[in-house]
This record gives C-alpha cells, sequence and structure tokens, in this order.
C-alpha cells in the first residue's frame, strides 16, 4: 500500500505517466482493453521518426501553393499517393471556390508630401526559396472590395468596436475617410467590417513591430521575428456569417452547384482593405496630425502615434481578377475493421499563402507522420475498431473552403457516422494548446498525461500546469494545482473544426504546441523551410509530441469499447458560462446606473491629458433583471443526467452498452445545435460555442445569450435564454438515453 501511494505521489509531483501495471483505466476502455491499447501506443510511438517530418517538410514546402496554384494540386497529389503507399484508400476530392487575386494595387501618399509604398518583401539570400517570386501570391487581402479611394488618414489603434467608442469621445468621426488598423486584438477581417459601419471608404492593416517584430527579439534573418518589409496576408470574409466559398453557403460548390451572384454575397468586404508593412506604413503614420494617440494605442515605430485626421491624405487602388478555382481535399480512409460505419476524422490543411513551412505545413506533416504509423500497424494486423479518415484541406486560408464544402457537400452522411474530428493546423515547440468539445476533455486530459514533453521529460499536461501554477491569474493557479485535467479551451473558429463542430455538431478538438518560438513570419514569404529549422521545432521533436497526443486521441478514438464522451466535465463548464453571463447582465445593468448617475451629476470628466477634445458618452439603458432560471435548470439537468450515466458506465467496468450506445453517443454533441441557428447567421448552430461576430476567432460561448447582452440587445436575451435552455435539454435527454442503453 505505501509502494501504491509513493508511486502515485511521484506521479503527481513528476506529471510521468504510470508503469504499465498501475496504470488508471482509459476512460471508454475495460481495464484489460487499457492495458491492450496502451501496448498499441508504445508501439505506434516506436514507429515515428523525426527525419520522416523533416524529409516532408521540405518537400512540401519546396514551392508556393497557394489554393488554385499548380503548386497546390502537386501538394494534394504528392499526398494522396503517399496515403496510398500506407494502405489507405485516398482521393482527391474537388471543388470549385471564389479567390480572388490582385490585379492592381496602389498606396500612395499624396498629402502633404508624397510617397508611394513597395508592397513588396524583399527575397533574402539567407532564405533560399523566398526569391520565388513568379509564383508568389502578392501582399493582399483576399475577399476585400475594390475602389480607388483618396482620402484623410486616421489611425484607429486594433480597428476593433472599443476602439471606435474611444475616438467617438474625442469627437473624431472616421466617415468618409481611409483608417489605419495595426494587426492584433482580434481577426483581421473585422477590421474593415467595423470601419465600413462606421462609414470608413477604405482600410490599411500593417504589422507594427511591439507585435512581432524587433520588440520580440531580432528580425528575420537574424532571428526570427518579422522584419520591416513582412507582411501578414489574410482574408477578410465575414467569417462570422458563415466561413467556405462566399458564393455557395450550406451546399458543397461543386462545379454545377447554384451560385449567389457576387454583389449579393454577404461575406465579401464592401471597402478596399490592404495589409502593408511596417516600412511602408511608417511614412503615412508619420504624416498624421490630430490628438496624441493614447499611451495603450502607441506602437514600436519611431514616430509620435497621433490619431488624425489631418496631415496626411491617402489614395488606396485595389483590382481583382474573380475567379472561380478548383479546390483539391485529399481524403484516405482505413476501414474499420468492427464498424466501418463510424467515423473518426483527423484533418489539417495543406495549402498556404506562399510556402507555408509553418502554417500549415508543420502540422500536417505529423499528420502524416501520424498516418503512416497507424498504417504500418494496420499491416501488422492491428487494424482499429472504426474507420479512420484523414484529410488534407485546401483552401483554408482564404476562409476554411476546403473543409467547409466537404462537410456541408457530405453533411448526411457525417450526421451519420462521424464520432469526432481531430484538427491540427501550425505547430512549434513548447507547450501544448488544446481547445475543443469538453465532451472530449476527459480524453483529451488522460492523453496530455500519458504524453512526455521532449524536452522536460514530464507530461505535456504538467508543463502546462506547471507554467500556469507559475504564471497564470490566482483562480487560474489554483485550478491548475486542484484540477487533475487540464481544460479544454472552447472553440470559436480560424481553423477546421468550424463545420464540424459549429455547423452539424460533431464534437471537435484542435491541438498544437508553441509559445517558445520565433514566429514573426505569419502568412509572409519568409515563412519556410529555412525560417522554421532555425526558429522553430528544429529537430522536429515537438513535432512527434503532436503526433503521439493527436495519434493517442485518434486511436483511443477509434479503438474505444464505448466512446469516450464525458459529460460531467462538459455540465461542469456549462455551469460556469451560465454564471458568468448572468454576471455579465448585473454588471452592465451596473455600469449603465453609473454612467447615467454621473452624466446627470456633471461629473463625467476626461481623465487623460493627451484628450484635446471630449465628447460625453452617450446614456446607457440599464436592462431589466432577467429570469435565468431556464438556464440553470437545464444545467441541473444536464448534470444530474451526466453524473448518472458515470455511475451506469462505472458499474459496467468502464465499457459496454455497444454498437447502440456508440449511436446515442455519437449523436451527443449534435443535441446542443438547432435547425434554425443563431440570429443573423443560421450557418452557425451551434448553442454552445460560436465564433464572436465581432471577434472573428475568439468565441463566445452562450451565444445567444452572451452576445445579446454584449450589444445590449435586450429584447433578444429572453429568446436566447429559452433557446439555449432547450439545447441543453435535449442534450440532457440524449445522455439519459445513453445511461438507460447501459442499464
Amino acid at each position: 500500500m505505501r509502494r501504491f501511494f509513493l508511486a502515485g505521489f511521484l506521479v503527481t509531483l513528476l506529471g510521468l505517466p504510470l508503469a504499465a501495471g498501475e496504470s488508471e483505466r482509459i476512460h471508454g476502455f475495460s481495464t484489460a482493453g487499457s492495458e491492450a491499447q496502451r501496448a498499441l501506443e508504445a508501439r505506434y510511438d516506436a514507429l515515428l521518426v523525426p527525419e520522416n517530418l523533416r524529409r516532408e517538410l521540405e518537400t512540401l514546402s519546396a514551392r508556393p501553393h497557394h489554393l488554385g496554384s499548380p503548386g497546390s494540386k502537386a501538394v494534394a497529389e504528392h499526398m494522396a499517393a503517399l496515403f496510398r503507399s500506407w494502405g489507405y484508400e485516398a482521393a482527391l476530392e474537388e471543388f470549385h471556390v471564389l479567390f480572388p487575386t490582385p490585379k492592381v494595387r496602389i498606396l500612395e501618399l499624396v498629402a502633404p508630401t508624397r510617397f508611394t509604398a513597395k508592397l513588396e518583401e524583399p527575397p533574402l539570400r539567407e532564405d533560399r526559396t523566398s526569391s520565388q517570386k513568379a509564383e508568389q501570391l502578392p501582399t493582399y487581402n483576399a475577399y476585400s472590395g475594390e475602389g480607388d479611394v483618396t482620402a484623410e488618414l486616421v489611425y484607429v489603434n486594433y480597428g476593433v468596436p472599443a476602439d471606435y467608442e474611444e475616438l467617438d469621445r474625442r469627437g473624431i468621426d472616421v466617415r468618409g475617410k481611409i483608417v489605419i488598423a495595426r494587426y492584433g486584438g482580434s481577426w483581421r477581417g473585422i477590421k474593415p467590417k467595423v470601419a465600413a459601419e462606421h462609414g470608413a471608404i477604405g482600410c490599411l492593416i500593417y504589422s507594427d513591430p511591439l507585435g512581432d517584430g524587433f520588440t520580440q527579439g531580432d528580425p528575420y534573418p537574424e532571428g526570427g521575428w518579422r522584419n520591416e518589409w513582412g507582411v501578414q496576408r489574410g482574408s477578410v470574409a465575414d467569417m462570422p456569417i458563415f466561413p467556405g466559398d462566399p458564393l455557395t453557403p450550406g451546399v458543397g460548390a461543386t462545379k454545377d452547384a447554384q451560385r449567389l451572384d457576387r454583389a449579393a454575397a454577404p461575406t465579401l468586404m464592401k471597402i478596399p482593405v490592404m495589409p502593408i508593412s511596417a516600412a511602408d506604413a511608417q511614412p503615412l503614420l508619420a504624416a498624421l496630425d490630430g490628438p496624441l494617440a493614447p499611451a495603450h494605442w502607441r506602437g514600436a515605430l519611431p514616430i509620435p502615434y497621433k490619431l488624425g485626421p489631418g496631415g496626411a491624405k491617402v489614395r488606396l487602388k485595389l483590382e481583382f481578377d474573380w475567379r472561380i478555382v478548383p479546390a483539391y481535399d485529399v481524403v484516405a480512409k482505413l476501414r474499420g475493421r468492427e464498424l466501418p460505419d463510424q467515423w473518426i476524422v483527423r484533418g489539417n490543411h495543406h495549402d498556404a499563402w506562399v510556402n507555408g513551412a509553418t502554417d500549415p505545413l508543420s502540422g500536417m506533416v505529423a499528420v502524416l507522420e501520424e498516418a503512416r504509423a497507424v498504417g504500418e500497424l494496420a499491416k501488422a494486423g492491428q487494424r482499429p475498431r472504426r474507420t479512420i479518415v484523414y484529410a488534407g484541406w485546401d483552401g483554408e486560408e482564404p476562409g476554411l473552403l476546403g473543409s467547409t464544402e466537404w462537410v456541408e457537400f457530405h453533411a448526411a452522411e457525417l450526421r451519420q457516422k462521424a464520432v469526432a474530428y481531430i484538427n491540427t493546423d501550425s505547430t512549434s515547440r513548447g507547450f501544448l494548446d488544446a481547445g475543443g468539445s469538453h465532451s472530449l476533455e476527459r480524453l483529451m486530459g488522460q492523453v496530455g498525461r500519458d504524453v512526455l514533453d521532449p524536452v522536460k521529460g514530464i507530461s505535456v499536461a504538467q508543463r502546462v500546469k506547471d507554467a500556469t501554477v507559475l504564471s497564470g491569474s490566482p483562480e487560474a493557479r489554483r485550478e491548475a494545482r486542484e484540477r487533475k485535467d487540464l481544460r479544454l479551451d472552447p472553440l470559436g473558429s480560424g481553423s477546421d473544426y468550424t463545420p464540424f463542430l459549429q455547423h452539424l455538431g460533431i464534437a471537435s478538438v484542435n491541438l498544437g504546441f508553441g509559445g517558445e518560438d520565433e514566429y514573426g513570419q505569419y502568412h509572409s514569404i519568409y515563412d519556410t523551410y529555412d525560417h522554421y529549422v532555425r526558429f522553430m521545432d528544429p529537430d522536429f521533436s515537438y513535432g512527434v509530441t503532436l503526433a503521439k497526443v493527436a495519434g493517442r486521441a485518434t486511436l483511443r478514438l477509434a479503438n474505444a469499447e464505448t466512446l469516450p464522451f464525458d459529460f460531467t466535465a462538459l455540465a461542469e463548464t456549462v455551469g460556469r458560462y451560465v454564471d458568468e453571463v448572468e454576471k455579465l447582465a448585473d454588471s452592465q445593468r451596473k455600469d449603465a446606473e453609473e454612467r447615467n448617475r454621473r452624466l446627470d451629476d456633471g461629473v463625467y470628466t476626461a481623465v487623460d491629458d493627451a484628450r484635446e477634445t471630449w465628447v460625453a458618452p452617450p446614456r446607457l439603458e440599464p436592462g431589466p433583471f432577467f429570469n435565468f432560471a431556464p438556464l440553470k435548470n437545464a444545467h441541473a439537468q444536464l448534470t444530474r443526467a451526466a453524473k448518472a450515466y458515470d455511475e451506469a458506465l462505472a458499474k459496467r467496468g468502464g465499457a459496454g452498452g455497444g454498437e447502440a450506445l456508440d449511436r446515442l453517443l455519437l449523436a451527443a454533441e449534435r443535441a446542443l445545435t438547432r435547425p434554425e441557428g443563431l440570429p443573423g447567421r443560421p450557418w452557425f448552430k451551434h448553442h454552445l460555442y460560436a465564433p464572436g461576430q465581432y471577434t472573428g476567432y475568439g468565441v463566445k460561448t452562450l451565444p445567444l445569450v452572451r452576445e445579446a447582452l454584449e450589444q445590449r440587445e435586450f429584447a433578444r436575451v429572453d429568446a436566447g435564454i429559452a433557446a439555449t435552455a432547450a439545447a441543453l435539454e435535449a442534450l440532457a435527454q440524449q445522455v439519459d438515453a445513453a445511461r438507460a442503453a447501459l442499464d
């Protein structure tokens, strides 16, 4: 007994996985099944070879391969051939999507002096592939509006709604102006969206060195950070409405699909948008007059950051070639030996803005090595119980096109067969970053405790917990000490899990490593093999570790005796979200009452000496007291159902119920969706997680309630509470049905 407790103490202290004879039972497996699964995973680990990742990264990143390019098809064909050689049924699925590329790009300072922006990234002799100009996409924002506009310039910080509130308080109006925003603070597509809503006629987005340049470390090529000429390309489609092909919402973009007229496509930006380098931005910002920007708005350029308008007048002209181009998804299937109609889908995208060594190929080569090892196990007689579908998506960069079109086209089949989706994108070295459906939190917690960090020698989960204890908030530190498993972050958008989770309600996770790299080359011509092997993951040890983490998750889902969903963690997380929205409603009411009191008393005064003008804020409607009882009752119902399911599963030794139970479990996440979707964006159907309308990638949990409160649309709150409660009740009923199947 003393030896047992000592072993447990050392595991807790050091974060080491227990020895095979002492291991905890894997969720979804019996004791005997857990031992067999861990033995399989040991054989799987032994098959992973870092040199394979290195070789494939160099091969796949050798040429630019953006959507619609010859390089993209060549990459897809190469990957499909690899899958076939490993024993998979592999094919390319082709979709036809709108993808504009620039014909005209002009940016000029026309007053008080003249300056013409270069709009180019120079090749570097230290980077072998940076000189492939003929194949590189120029610097631009996909799905920008067209136009030739000349106007005064206004600096808007990150260009998010709160920044425009600050400008309003200073009496600065952007109507009829061109705005310039720095990257950061939100997803790039929010910046022109909000600018257009405030009447701006053009938008520039620049990379300030404070974000990913010399303030972080030596710029490329001396270090890995963005140099003065680096530009972040990227899409500015309004993806919080829907991702995928802008002309075929809700249906797969096959060659003969019915398409919207481009003028009616709601996700296309209406004003011209251009990304620029710090070097091109500096003369424009230096020419601005007007008040000095608030201290927290100032970047790292050697200029006084002024707001404008006045001083700087600029001309922006953009024209595009609006083509329909092919997107090539690589889809490879390894048929399950017992349950071939239950699918574990594992994906990463293969397209890039240019060469894309980090984004996305660092993640894609981990997928390939994972698939090769799983194929080797299958050839040796250890084929998984369920079907594994490996995918390399095309067109992720412009807006999750390849994955979204595939999901929309195969929606009926996926609703019936898809158990879960496991996504990766970019990866490097450092700490595990894991987000996803909280029904998979226990699965990923066990995986995180069973995989060792290649540098520290402790589990990847323990390393994250240790870092949180050192530098997290007091609440996060306490939880890191007390909680057995890591929390999964809720998922918003920004990668290929979006159509699976938020459109079809397929439980999903998103995985990667980072935090100890030097990555200033995002979406530039310098995101290359030469950069990656110097500054990201030089020995590919973390690429192999990602393959161990994602491979375990894939294999455990594929081999589980009972699908390893856990509703206790989900119910606990829902309870936190319910508390948050109730507190949000209370704090908003109190804030409004305090503002209105100060306005009535005439004591609402400026607090920043840099302000040259001050406009009192408008009065706010405090809002009514809302009845959150339906949400609380639904949460209590889900908590009871989860506890009963746990007890029933424990009585069966952690496994049981068979295929009938699996059918109920794989459909559980679907219960959190509703056919009508979210208000104003019905494509998003999940009622627990959604990307924010003004955060883009950032998640909004309980979005029907939270966003109605944040946007002060109080008439929507009660309906949002009712609809969300109904979704939670439907999930509780599904869990009850699963418990009954076990009984």
